[in-house]
C-alpha cells in the first residue's frame, strides 16, 4: 500500500486539485477587499491575510483528509453528525447557486465589457455563462484542470506583476507581519482573515480529489502537499494586491468603488500611472480570477450537488447520476447557468440577496464547526484525526467566522427594514 503511494507520489505534478480549490476562490471580489485593506491601512493588516491563507489551508486539509481517510464525501460525513445538515445545506445550495450564478457571470463580463464595450454588459455576462457551461457540462475534470492552470497563470502574470511594478517598500512590508488591530478595524481585521480564497467550494476539495483519482489515504501526503502550494499562490495573490493597494492608492489617497468595479477603478489608475497597454493585461488578470471562480463553481458545487441528491435518494455509491457528467450534476449546472441570466437582465430581488448573505455568512462556521465534530470521532480512523494544533486553529477559523457571519446577519436584518421603510 504505502509502496503504491510512493509511485503515484512519484507520477504527481504540481498542478492538483488545490490550484482548482485556490484559484475558485480568489475571485473579484477577494481582490477588491484586500486592496482596499491597504488603501486604507497601508502594511497594517499584512498579517491578517498571512492567517488567512493558513486559515484555508487548515480548513482545505480538513476536507481532503476525510475524505481520502475514510473514502466518504463530506456531505455524507455531514449526514452522520444529524439531519440537521441536511436542513441547512440544501437549501443553502439551491439559493446560493441562483444568485451566485448571476454575481459570477457579472463578475465575468465586467472587463470584457469595458474592454469591449460595444456589447452591453449583459450580453457579455450571457456569453461568460454559456462558455463556462460548455466547458463543464460533460464533467471532464482534466479539461478544468487545463483552464485553471492558464487562468491562474495569467492572474499570476497581472496581479503580482502590478505588484512588482510599484516598488514596494521591503521594511514597511516585514512591519506589517506584527499583529496590530487598527482602530475601529476589528471587522475589517477579521474579513480579511476570513475572505482569503473561498466559501462552499472550499468543501467541493473532496470532491476534486475524486475527480483526479486521488482515492485513498496513500494520497494524502500529496494532497497535503497539493494544498499547501495552492494557498501559499494564493497568499501572493493576494499579498501582491495589498501591495497594489498600500503603495499605489495608500501613498496617493486614491479612493476605489466598492464591489468588483474596484478593479475597474484600479485598471484605470494603473493605466495612467504605467500605461494603456498595463492597464489592458491587468483588466485581462481581472477577467482570469472572476471566470476561473465561474469555472470552478460550475463543476464543483455541480458534483457536490449530485452527490447531496443521490445520497438523499439512498443510490448506490458510484451511481451514473452522482457522478461528474451525471443527471443530477448536469441538473445544478443548468440551475447555476439558464434561471440566473434573468437576475442579470431585471436586477436582483431584494429578498433573494438577503437570504444568500444571510445562509452564506453562516456556511464558513459550519465548515469549520462540522469538521471538527467530523475529524475528533470514530467517523474518522485514528490514525487521521486531529490534533492539538489543528483542533485550535479549526477553533480559531470557528470563532471568526461565527462573529463575521453574525455581524453579516445584523447587516441583512438592517438592509431589510431600511428596504422597507424606504418603501
Amino acid at each position: 500500500m504505502a509502496g503504491t503511494g510512493v509511485q503515484q507520489e512519484r507520477k504527481w505534478s504540481i498542478i492538483g486539485p488545490g490550484i482548482v480549490v485556490a484559484a475558485t476562490g480568489v475571485g473579484a471580489g477577494d481582490l477588491v477587499a484586500t486592496l482596499v485593506a491597504g488603501s486604507n491601512y497601508n502594511y497594517t493588516l499584512l498579517w491578517a491575510v498571512i492567517a488567512g491563507t493558513v486559515f484555508k489551508i487548515v480548513l482545505v486539509e480538513g476536507a481532503g483528509r476525510y475524505s481520502l481517510a475514510t473514502g466518504r464525501t463530506i456531505f455524507q460525513g455531514w449526514r452522520s453528525l444529524g439531519r440537521w445538515t441536511t436542513w441547512y445545506f440544501g437549501p443553502y445550495i439551491v439559493i446560493w447557486g441562483f444568485v451566485y450564478g448571476a454575481t459570477a457571470m457579472l463578475s465575468s463580463a465586467l472587463p470584457l465589457a469595458t474592454l469591449l464595450p460595444w456589447i452591453p454588459l449583459q450580453w457579455w455576462a450571457v456569453i461568460t455563462g454559456l462558455i463556462g457551461f460548455a466547458l463543464v457540462w460533460w464533467g471532464k475534470y482534466p479539461v478544468v484542470e487545463k483552464v485553471m492552470a492558464v487562468l491562474v497563470g495569467i492572474m499570476f502574470v497581472t496581479v503580482v506583476g502590478a505588484a512588482i511594478m510599484t516598488l514596494p517598500n521591503l521594511l514597511d512590508i516585514l512591519a506589517g507581519l506584527v499583529p496590530v488591530l487598527p482602530e475601529g478595524g476589528l471587522i475589517t481585521t477579521l474579513a480579511l482573515a476570513g475572505g482569503v480564497g473561498g466559501t462552499i467550494t472550499l468543501a467541493a476539495y473532496g470532491y476534486w480529489l475524486r475527480e483526479k483519482g486521488w482515492s485513498d489515504a496513500t494520497w494524502m501526503r500529496v494532497m497535503r502537499l497539493d494544498n499547501a502550494v495552492a494557498y501559499v499562490i494564493t497568499g501572493v495573490f493576494v499579498i501582491a494586491m495589498l501591495i497594489v493597494g498600500a503603495e499605489l492608492l495608500f501613498s496617493a489617497s486614491l479612493a476605489i468603488s466598492a464591489g468588483d468595479e474596484g478593479l475597474l477603478d484600479l485598471s484605470t489608475v494603473l493605466a495612467e500611472r504605467y500605461g494603456a497597454v498595463f492597464g489592458t493585461v491587468f483588466l485581462l488578470g481581472f477577467w482570469a480570477s472572476s471566470f476561473s471562480s465561474l469555472i470552478g463553481v460550475w463543476n464543483g458545487v455541480s458534483l457536490m450537488f449530485a452527490d447531496f441528491l443521490g445520497t438523499l435518494r439512498k443510490l448506490p455509491e458510484g451511481d451514473a447520476r452522482m457522478l461528474g457528467g451525471g443527471r443530477y450534476y448536469r441538473w445544478y449546472v443548468l440551475w447555476l447557468t439558464f434561471p440566473p441570466m434573468l437576475l442579470v437582465f431585471m436586477g436582483r430581488p431584494i429578498e433573494v440577496i438577503l437570504a444568500y448573505g444571510v445562509l452564506g455568512s453562516l456556511f464558513m462556521p459550519f465548515l469549520a464547526l462540522t469538521l471538527l465534530g467530523l475529524l475528533n470521532t470514530d467517523r474518522t480512523p485514528r490514525e487521521w484525526r486531529n490534533r492539538w494544533h489543528t483542533n485550535t486553529l479549526l477553533a480559531i477559523c470557528a470563532l471568526v467566522f461565527v462573529v463575521l457571519g453574525a455581524n453579516e446577519l445584523v447587516k441583512a436584518v438592517t438592509g431589510y427594514v431600511a428596504s422597507v421603510s424606504g418603501g
